[in-house]
This record gives structure tokens, C-alpha cells and sequence, in this order.
């Protein structure tokens, strides 16, 4: 019972408020900006067809796909995908947007580290942040809260947290190739760009909350498990 109702959940709260805050943050930033028409006219779709265009990224496609800010870059086969609130909008939020993803394309033709880095260890985190969790409470089962087995949870969950941590350097590295696209192309005028760094600074919030929810999960495992094992 001590597991369930100990002082540690104020690491899990902290995180979730976090989370909460930074998406909340994120949606308000993004409708303000999205009521903001951009003089040029261009749409998300426009935009991101011209900077793939100058970029030299003929291999790289602009799709449509549904939802709100679920706008993604897909390696795999090559996509810049734009929800619809972005494609067809000449808001300065959704050029943004759309500036941002295709700086994921420009990170990934260039061979980027820290994206290389992020897709490697994929698989990993997706791992880690299912199953890291419950190989630690199987271990406390069977071999106490100090045992071999939940050592090896947390050390499964840190893969997630290092995703986390990684994901970092990568959005904020696609906002400022978008930014500077964007102002170097005069894609948009210096005062649009105010609104624009505005909306990708509140989404890269939402990745830095995160980041810190997971450290705080994993620092918590650390305190509940690492020092029963130290007390053993």
C-alpha cells in the first residue's frame, strides 16, 4: 500500500499539470495566430511546396491528412503532412506549422544527428514507455523493490525519458530552420514573424513539459525502487 499512496505522486502530479499547461498554452497560442491572416495569401500547402522546392527536396511530398495540429513529417516515405487547420489556411500560425514540418524534411535530408539519433532509438522508447513501468511492479512481486528485475524496468524506462530528452534539440532546430525560411524568403513580414515565433515557441513548450514529466517519472522510480535497494 505504501507504493500507492506515497509522497512520490507530487512527481507525477507536477508532470501532468505541466503537460497541461503546455498544451493548453499551445491550442490558445495556435487559435489567436490562426485568426492573423498572412498578407502573401499563401497557404500551408504553398509554402511548404516552396521551401521543399528551393531546399532541392524533390523527393519530398506536401499531403492533407485530418485533425487539428497533428501536421507530422514522415521519413519513411517522405511526406510532409498537414492537418487541416494548416494546409489550406494563410494564417501566420499555420505557415508556421508548415514551415516548422518541412524543417524535419531539411533535418532528414541533411542527416541531422539528433533526428538520426531519435528514430534510432524508436523502437526502444516505444518499448520503454509501455512496458518499463510494469517489469518494475512484476520485479517488486516476485523479487521485492530492490530486485534484479526492477532494476532492469528502470533502466527500459529510461529509454523513453532519453527520447524525450532527444526530441528536444530536434523541434527546436525545425522551428528555427522555419523561421529563418520565413524570413529570409519574406515568406512573411517581420511583424507576422512575431506571431509565428510565438506558436512554434508554445509547441516546442508542450515537447520541454514532456521531457520534464518523463525525468520526473523516472526520478521516481529511482527514489521508490533505487532506495529501497539501498536499504536492503
Amino acid at each position: 500500500m505504501h507504493y500507492y499512496y506515497d509522497w512520490t505522486y507530487i512527481f507525477v502530479l507536477i508532470g501532468f499539470f505541466l503537460s497541461l499547461g503546455a498544451s493548453a498554452l499551445v491550442k490558445l497560442t495556435f487559435s489567436k495566430y490562426s485568426a492573423v491572416p498572412s498578407a502573401s495569401g499563401r497557404t500551408g500547402r504553398d509554402v511548404a511546396e516552396r521551401i521543399l522546392m528551393e531546399e532541392g527536396l524533390n523527393d519530398v511530398t506536401v499531403q492533407h491528412i485530418r485533425g487539428d495540429l497533428t501536421d507530422n513529417y514522415n521519413p519513411g516515405n517522405h511526406t510532409v503532412n498537414l492537418s487541416d487547420s494548416v494546409y489550406a489556411s494563410s494564417s501566420v500560425a499555420s505557415l508556421g506549422v508548415a514551415a516548422h514540418e518541412c524543417g524535419h524534411a531539411m533535418q532528414h535530408a541533411g542527416g541531422y544527428f539528433p533526428l538520426t539519433l531519435r528514430h534510432t532509438i524508436l523502437p526502444l522508447a516505444n518499448f520503454g514507455s509501455t512496458a518499463g513501468i510494469p517489469i518494475c511492479l512484476l520485479g517488486m512481486i516476485i523479487g521485492g523493490a530492490g530486485s534484479t528485475i526492477v532494476m532492469i524496468g528502470i533502466w527500459v524506462f529510461s529509454f523513453a525519458v532519453l527520447f524525450q530528452i532527444v526530441t528536444l534539440p530536434v523541434e527546436f532546430n525545425a522551428s528555427h530552420r522555419a523561421l529563418k525560411k520565413l524570413e529570409q524568403d519574406r515568406i512573411l513580414s517581420p511583424e507576422e514573424l512575431k506571431g509565428t515565433r510565438a506558436v512554434l515557441t508554445a509547441a516546442a513548450l508542450t515537447y520541454v513539459a514532456s521531457a520534464a514529466a518523463s525525468i520526473l517519472q523516472l526520478l521516481r522510480l529511482v527514489i521508490i525502487f533505487g532506495g529501497n535497494r539501498r536499504r536492503r
